[in-house]
Parts: C-alpha cells; structure tokens; sequence
C-alpha cells in the first residue's frame, strides 16, 4: 500500500480517484491496519489448502504446516452459494498484546532474551522450520482478514460485503471496520482512533482507506508499486532521546554513502535502538549534528529508526565543529561525485570498492533475483575474503575444492551451497535482470522491461527513446539502463553468465502464441466472454500487456459495454485504435497504432 503520514494526503487520493473514475460517487471502507504478517489463505472445497506470506508480493514462503500457531483460523468451512469451490482469503496474522506479554513472562522463567515486539514474535514464529510443541496448546496468534478473492464471487460488488460474507463463513472480522460514504466520514474515523488505539488489544500502526466499490477498485488499477483504490494512513511514530556518539558512512552496494548516527542506546516502540540513519549530507546539514548532542529520534514507517531533530545542545563541548559529510569512500578512499542534480554521493569506483563488490554479489542472491538461499552475508564475507569470488557470475565457478579448506563447510554444507547455486539457472529472466543490480531497476521495472523487449541482446542495443516507450520508465531509468550496458565489465560478466546458463530470454507461457508481443492495451467497460483479470492473463499469454491510464504509449483501447466516455475521447485524440473484445482475439500483427481499419 501507498503510506501518507498527512490528512492533506488523503484528501488527495480521494480527488484522484475522483478524477480517474470522472465521478465525486465514492464510498469508502475504512479498517485498521494491524501491525502483523501480511498471509494468504486458499481454500478449496471448504478445505484450507494453503497459508503463504506476502514475500516480494509475488514469491512467498507456504507456512502450510504452521497454521496450528493461529488459534482462529478456520480450518474448514461450509462454502456459502456466494463463493467459488476454490478461493483466497488475504489478512493480517498478528499476536494480540496480552499473548505478547503471556510469551515474555514464559520467556523470563526460562531464561530466554525477551521478545522485542508482537509484531517481530508473530513474524518469527510463523516462519520456524520446527513448531515448538508448547505453543500449540495455546496458539500465540491470530488472524485477521481483510480481502477476498475468486472468480465468480456473485452478489459480492463492495468490500464491505465482502467482509461481511467472511463474517458469515465463520472467520474473525474485527467489528472496527467502518462504511464510510463521505470523505468526511473517513477523516472522522481516522481522528476517533488516533485517540482510542492505545486501547485496542493489539498493537496499530495506521488505518486504511479502501474504495468500497469493487469495480471501482478494478477501474482504477494499480501503480508500479501499490493500488491506486487503498491507501494507508500511518499515525505519527512514537519517538525517543538519547546522546549522539560518533556519525560513520556505509557504502551501499550501488556505491550511495549513507551516514549514520551512532547513539548511547535507548528504547523505542519496543526494541533497543544504537543506529539511525541521517540519509544524505543534505539532512545533515539541515540537522546541523555535533558529537554530543542530545537527538530525537523516531522509527519511519515504524521499522528504519532515523535522527529527527537536536533537542539539546548542553554536551556539545565534545566537538568543536559541526559534522561534515565526508569527502572520499570510507572504503576505497576514491573521491566521491554526485549524480547529476540528485542529493546524495557515491563511490564512482564499483570495480574496486569491495563493499560494492560484495553488495552486488549479496543483491543477486536475494529472493527476488537467484534465490540462492544456500548462501548468505556472512558465506559471501568469507568467500570474498579468500579471493573465491569476486563478481556475481564466480559463484557458478565455484567447486567442492574450493570450500572444503573453508572453516565451518562440511560435506553436507558444501552439497547445499552448491545445489543452491545449480538450481538458480533456473531463474526467469526478469529475476536474472534484477540480479544484475543496475541502479534504479527494481523487480517490478525488471518485469517491464523483459515483457517490453524479450532478449537481452535488444535490451543491450535499445537507445534512451526505445526505453522511455515502456511504460514506467522515465530519462533517469533509461539513462542508468544505457549506462550499465555501456560498461565492457558488465557485458563481459554477462557473456560469462550466458556461457554458464542463465536465462537471458523471455520464457513463452505454455504454447501461447505471442500474438500480442510488444503491444499495450488500456481495457475499459464490461466484457461479455472475460473478466477484468482473465483479459489481462489473455493479454499478457499473449505477449502483451495492459496499463490502466490512456497515453501516447498505449496501442489500443479494448471498449466493453459502459466503457469510459473520458478514455474514449483520450485515445481518438491521441489516434488510439478502439477495438472490441472479439476484435482483440482475432487480431494480428498488421494492425498497428492509429490504424483507422481497426475500428
């Protein structure tokens, strides 16, 4: 979800949901957003099947096996004729406070650290490979839900009823959710529990705002990153002061220098806190920071602790001078430069600056990328220290004889580094992309720019035009792309990567001929054959894809029954073609943008 921490924010989601949907008819749901474990639960024949997390919202891990840990989860149910034989339940897995402190006073008598926060707890024991029999007799967690999802789904149209229909099929749904016709409405809901969350019995860290309307919800669509019918309200973070002790610079694996504050430790909502970020010199200088003094600081978003402001200055007679950014890599000690008009400064040095080296191999191992889980920060320490690797591709170099000297790897280890190593050529090339670690690509860009361009061998020749045409990619993208594959280092390694295996093509779904391949289509109104996410699986089968908003970018507009007046007269003034549903099966590659025959 998009956070705002400003009620002005969410009255500007609300004018732009207004405008897209070009009505001021908008309901709402409000519900709390409770600081847990986002989970996905299906269910088939009224059976639960499986309980994944979010993962990257796209990989998870299936916690099947743990779901004794929830004490109300509803192991079966009998399916109303509201619901398909196989749906999704989405929502929050949490530990109510009072669990929290029943499971720190057991902790306490057996002599074990205490749990630093609920949310952490639930986190952790829904993720452990071996269930601790004790905690079965008095599961610690509990489930909340918050969306459901199916083909099919009849007489469910709002998310208002739709929870209630869970209600019904005997899951807990907090009654805190609210209807909330007016935007009036919302902003009330949100300053009642402003006030009341302390008395809640788990822990909050916001509220969400939903488009009621479910074919509202579908209208709008969603961002690169998040939806563009909900949005989180997060409640101002707890804050805390303590004394600044020294400011050190870490290298970020693209070579970005962060300062960081190193703090007289201090609690803060429910963990100790040394380290807090001061992002940029820029920050630092807004700060105006002396060894010594007195900081607040707070969690952003309630996870990354950060300095906020000097709230004393009585210590300062440690340090003369203010704290000034440095000058050259605390690393490499190379000079650092600026990019461009951007506020921080990085370690132009990337071939020689071991803490990018080591970033870019820990990058491509993550989850999103290889998924290389045999091996972690600590192996690849180790094995950058040895001299055993150096770039991301040494790792596919690697032998039994090169980790057996290593202290720590026995024949067992050795099997598993190695297994994890083989098995990741089997990675897609959107998640080889990402692993590439090019500076601004993230995953959701990287599956843009594979469903754009298909080859790496285009993706390496596409100029600063043939890039800004895919969609979410602007100049600053685009540059970074044209520069990474303007580096002989870079192609080198994947030429090597080639050579060793990975995929550098995009894989054909099934046998689905790609009939659609590099087009983009906007789909607007009622479709007799398909719903809205079956004719976006059609397209995408196909080669193609969908976006949500008309522009020049866009091929062609699929026109449905209802289908918006305002998307209509964007694509015939931007020489769109309109197409209908049946128009959309039997096209092919002759029709291209502005055709008029394809009406």
């Amino acid at each position: 979800l998009g956070n705002t921490y400003e009620e002005e924010e969410v009255k500007q989601f609300i004018k732009r949901a207004e405008k897209i949907l070009d009505t001021q008819h908008i309901d709402f749901v409000c519900e709390l957003k409770i600081d847990g474990l986002a989970l996905s639960v299906v269910y088939k024949d009224g059976h639960l099947k499986h309980i994944l997390t979010r993962g990257d919202g796209k990989y998870g891990d299936d916690i099947t096996l743990n779901q004794v840990l929830i004490k109300n989860l509803p192991q079966r149910i009998t399916v109303p004729p509201h619901l398909p034989q196989s749906f999704e339940v989405r929502g929050e897995a949490f530990m109510s406070k009072e669990d929290f402190n029943r499971l720190n006073d057991r902790h306490a008598l057996e002599g074990k650290p205490a749990l630093s926060n609920p949310r952490n707890a639930a986190a952790g024991i829904l993720r452990q490979k071996q269930i601790d029999i004790s905690l079965i007799k008095h599961p610690p967690l509990a489930f909340c839900p918050y969306s459901l999802l199916g083909k099919d789904i009849d007489d469910v149209t709002q998310q208002y009823q739709a929870l209630n229909l869970l209600s019904k099929c005997g899951f807990t749904v907090f009654s805190h959710y609210q209807y909330c016709p007016t935007a009036q409405d919302v902003m009330a809901y949100i300053h009642h529990w402003q006030k009341e969350k302390k008395g809640l019995p788990m822990m909050i860290d916001g509220i969400v705002i939903k488009i009621n309307n479910l074919k509202q919800q579908e209208t709008l669509g969603q961002t690169a990153k998040s939806p563009r019918w909900a949005v989180a309200y997060k409640y101002k973070p707890d804050s805390a002061s303590t004394i600044l002790k020294e400011v050190v610079y870490q290298v970020g694996r693209t070579g970005v220098i962060t300062p960081v504050a190193i703090l007289k430790p201090v609690k803060l909502a429910g963990t100790v806190v040394k380290r807090a970020s001061l992002y940029n010199a820029q920050e630092m200088v807004r700060l105006g920071l002396k060894i010594g003094d007195t900081v607040a600081i707070e969690k952003g978003g309630d996870i990354i602790p950060k300095v906020t402001r000097v709230c004393a200055k009585k210590n300062r007679g440690t340090a003369s001078s203010l704290v000034t950014f440095i000058k050259h890599c605390p690393s490499c000690n190379t000079s650092l430069q600026k990019i461009n008009s951007e506020i921080q400064y990085y370690c132009p040095n990337a071939a020689g600056c071991p803490p990018q080296r080591k970033g870019s191999i820990i990058h491509f191992l993550q989850k999103k990328a290889m998924n290389i889980t045999s091996i972690g920060a600590k192996t690849v320490d180790l094995l950058f220290e040895k001299q055993l690797i150096e770039r991301p591709v040494d790792l596919f170099y690697l032998r039994t004889e090169d980790i057996q000297p290593l202290e720590g790897f026995k024949e067992k280890a050795i099997a598993n580094l190695l297994q994890g190593i083989e098995a990741s050529k089997k990675a897609p090339f959107e998640r080889v992309l990402f692993g590439l670690g090019i500076r601004y690509v993230g995953f959701t860009i990287a599956q843009k720019l594979v469903d754009h361009f298909h080859d790496i061998n285009h993706l390496i020749k596409a100029s600063k035009e043939d890039l800004i045409q895919v969609p979410e990619i602007g100049e600053k993208i685009a540059d970074s792309v044209n520069a990474y594959f303007s580096s002989a280092e870079a192609l080198s390694q994947i030429e090597e990567m080639r050579h060793v295996g990975l995929c550098f093509k995009k894989s054909v779904i099934g046998s689905f001929e790609q009939r659609l391949a590099g087009k983009t289509f906007v789909v607007s109104g009622t479709l007799q054959k398909y719903g809205r996410e079956e004719i976006q699986s059609y397209i995408k089968q196909h080669g193609g894809r969908t976006v949500s908003t008309v522009s020049s970018k866009v091929d062609f507009l699929v026109v449905g029954e209802k289908a918006s007046t305002q998307k209509i007269n964007r694509a015939n003034g931007l020489g769109i073609a309109l197409i209908s549903e049946k128009e959309l099966e039997d096209m092919n590659l002759s029709i291209r943008k502005g055709d008029s025959n394809a009406n």
